[in-house]
């Protein structure tokens, strides 16, 4: 079952590259996963040829397969967000969790 795209506009986004040996898989994949949901924030995780999921869902992540070296983009909708937090905080969120995926903390 492919993901899909929402059309709603992006709060924020931040570009990353996955640099775990495995990609986002099993142990990098959870460790990804539990930062994005200690956020509190609807983050989507995409790639080229692939349409944004949910990053919190481990299951969508690993099915998305996100190999070393691809080039993926994290966003927030504006739309789930509008009252709940600051482009500022959404930004800083995403580039903290863009560092975590090109740090292989996530491994």
């Amino acid at each position: 079952m492919g993901a899909v795209r929402t059309k709603e506009s992006p709060l924020a986004t931040q570009k990353a590259v996955v640099t775990a040996s495995v990609g986002l898989h099993a142990r990098p994949a959870a460790v990804f996963v539990r930062a994005v949901t200690a956020t509190g924030l609807p983050v989507t995780i995409a790639k080229d040829g692939i349409s944004g999921v949910d990053a919190r869902s481990l299951l969508q992540v690993m099915t998305a397969d996100f190999h070393h070296g691809c080039e993926v983009e994290l966003a927030i909708s504006e739309n789930v967000l509008e009252d709940v937090v600051s482009r500022e905080k959404a930004s800083r969120v995403l580039q903290e969790l863009g560092e975590l995926l090109e740090s292989q903390g996530a491994v």
